[in-house]
């Protein structure tokens, strides 16, 4: 089992930027890719971005390309996503996640809570 906790959502202003992290415990951190995936009121689960076990490899979404950024620290368990430029459309639920490398939400095996991230205009 591994245990995924989100923090650092909140309330920000169009253009703003916030720092998502997400700890995990339990099963090797670095036994696993890890995602970022969001849900908006209404709509399906969608990936954000993923990133290998190592951290070489990183992918996004193309809504997000360029603005956000996707990191690990696997000494300390960590997985960070950097949201800058945000706009409205970015409101939702962030999920960290992990399983394999992978754009979809069946590959992965273990989710966060979510955290809220609400982007005013």
């Amino acid at each position: 089992q591994v245990q995924l906790v989100e923090s650092g959502g909140g309330l920000v202003q169009a253009g703003g930027s916030l720092r998502l992290s997400c700890a995990a415990s339990g099963r090797t951190f670095s036994n696993y890719a890890m995602g970022w995936f969001r849900q908006a009121p209404g709509k399906e689960r969608e990936f954000v971005s993923r990133i290998n076990r190592s951290g070489g490899m990183k992918s996004y979404a193309d809504s997000v390309k360029g603005r956000f950024t996707i990191s690990r620290d696997n000494a300390k368990n960590m997985v960070y996503l950097q949201l800058n430029s945000l706009k409205p459309e970015d409101t939702a639920v962030y999920f960290c996640t992990a399983g394999s490398y992978s754009e979809s939400p069946s590959n992965y095996w273990y989710w966060g809570q979510g955290t809220q991230v609400t982007v005013s205009s």
